[in-house]
């Protein structure tokens, strides 16, 4: 069979693997740049997810001389300035909050200066921008194309939930220590038996699963997940709890405008670190109750993140990106 003309592909960068992974839903081919300084890897992550079937690995270099894609997909701005040189449609997509980025990164920029930089170097190179969610949209200035990621529970092994351990999953924790509220994760479930799984080499023993299949296999053992975030700097669920939601767990954390879980039914939410911790205490020592909320948070997720939507969502995105570039300024 013919290789599809690359003006049907789509150009996609590494990083944000578990995100660039649901592309695979799309219609169209896509290539995947690795090799970029500042990534955690060389090349694509697969401990993270496999490579998606629809797409292969290329390097900046192979990619110069080639026609203009159908769309850019850039995860940040350094990305953008990567292909400055090279025609076609951009899509700019915002992963986190501009306020907690400059908390991880110990910026000295005022939020307000960033916010007009970023929306004047868009304007000029005639980019579209989308966010993963309402909250990150909103604080970058950004909120009228939002397509909330999703999970396929068909993806995920049954809930076993037959081993009685919280689960928690996240990268570079001491980082991210404010927006992840991880002294009220500590403080919560102090004495409570939890995994941490996760990018987070100055934590001793916390380690990132060593593929797709052991973290699946992670999710349907543990009996609930555990999720804590900033309200002003992170949504109330993220890539790591769908995963779970759609394994069938039920979700532990705080109290958050954003999110998904109902307290009592899919879940347990409090701000009151004893209470949250007796809530994770009663699921240990009730595993029918445990696998009722974790039903009912896979239910929800389902109404509320399905594949579809993301699919529909995000080819809505690319068109137009597309006509954003059309109409841009010479």
């Amino acid at each position: 069979m013919a290789e599809p003309d690359r003006n049907h592909r789509l150009l996609v960068f590494d990083c944000h693997e578990a995100w660039v992974y649901q592309l695979r839903v799309l219609p169209q081919p896509m290539d995947v740049i690795v090799g970029l300084p500042g990534r955690h890897t060389a090349t694509w992550d697969e401990a993270m997810r496999p490579i998606p079937a629809n797409a292969r690995i290329v390097r900046l270099a192979e990619i110069a001389a080639v026609p203009a894609y159908q769309c850019i997909i850039a995860h940040n701005l350094t990305d953008l300035l990567d292909v400055k040189m090279l025609p076609g449609p951009r899509l700019f997509v915002i992963h986190q909050t501009l306020e907690s980025m400059i908390k991880d990164q110990r910026s000295t920029t005022p939020p307000q200066e960033l916010r007009q930089t970023v929306a004047q170097y868009i304007a000029m190179i005639g980019a579209h921008v989308m966010a993963v969610s309402h909250l990150k949209g909103r604080s970058w200035g950004f909120d009228q194309d939002i397509v909330p990621f999703s999970a396929d529970p068909a993806d995920y092994p049954a809930y076993q939930g037959d081993l009685p351990r919280g689960l928690r999953i996240a990268n570079d924790i001491t980082a991210k220590a404010n927006t992840l509220m991880w002294d009220f994760h500590q403080q919560a479930f102090a004495g409570i038996p939890i995994t941490l799984l996760g990018r987070n080499p100055d934590m001793p023993g916390v380690n990132p699963s060593r593929n797709w299949a052991e973290l699946k296999e992670a999710l349907s053992h543990h009996r609930f997940f555990v999720h804590t975030a900033h309200p002003l700097l992170e949504d109330g669920y993220n890539m790591a709890t769908l995963e779970a939601m759609a394994s069938g767990l039920p979700i532990l954390g705080n109290p958050h405008p954003t999110s998904p879980i109902e307290h009592g039914v899919s879940g347990f939410l409090s701000d009151d670190p004893a209470e949250l911790r007796a809530c994770a205490q009663r699921l240990i020592e009730d595993h029918a109750l445990a696998q009722r909320m974790g039903e009912a948070a896979r239910q929800t997720l389902m109404q509320k993140f399905p594949v579809e939507k993301f699919r529909s969502g995000f080819l809505a995105s690319i068109e137009q990106a597309r006509n954003q570039w059309l109409q841009r300024r010479p």
